[in-house]
């Protein structure tokens, strides 16, 4: 029995975290358009206090999920989100992230990042120095080649001279 109930809690956070998503996203859609929430609410016909409950992931003060679902889909269409990633939130099963980690893991994978760069730069330097170097081989190699042909070509001086 009290695997059940552990279940059902756990269920349950998980459909109050995706909640919590889905409320920033319209509070954020909200808040970008310059509208109230009083606004919005009467724009739709629901109670501002349902608007604030969604918004705030606050499920004890909704009704049944069918009926919040439709809420939310009235109010992504309102709003003009991308209402499929929205119902589909509803379904995901993440954790709650928070910022602070976010930017930590950010920080940790650029300091990586930056430490791997750092190692191959001598590496791409000298790499970069080589295929140079035998870029300008064969290139001074043709430009030898066409001088060495094009002085072969010419007339000496003194032949010029005796024809004329």
């Amino acid at each position: 029995m009290e695997e059940i109930k552990s279940y059902k809690e756990n269920v349950d956070s998980k459909k109050h975290s995706s909640l919590k998503r889905i409320g920033n996203f319209i509070k954020e859609a909200r808040l970008g358009r310059n509208q109230t929430i009083e606004e919005l609410a009467s724009n739709l016909k629901i109670g501002v206090h349902q608007l604030q409950a969604i918004e705030d992931g606050n499920k004890d003060l909704l009704p049944e999920e069918v009926f919040v679902k439709a809420m939310v889909r009235r109010i992504s269409e309102k709003l003009k989100l991308d209402t499929k990633f929205i119902m589909g939130e509803f379904k995901s099963e993440r954790k709650e992230v928070k910022i602070e980690e976010i930017v930590e893991d950010l920080s940790k994978t650029s300091h990586k990042k930056n430490k791997n760069l750092t190692n191959l730069k001598p590496l791409g330097f000298g790499i970069f120095v080589l295929i140079s170097g035998f870029f300008g081989l064969i290139a001074s190699s043709l430009i030898f080649n066409l001088f060495t042909e094009s002085s072969q070509n010419q007339i000496p001086k003194e032949e010029i001279i005796k024809n004329n």
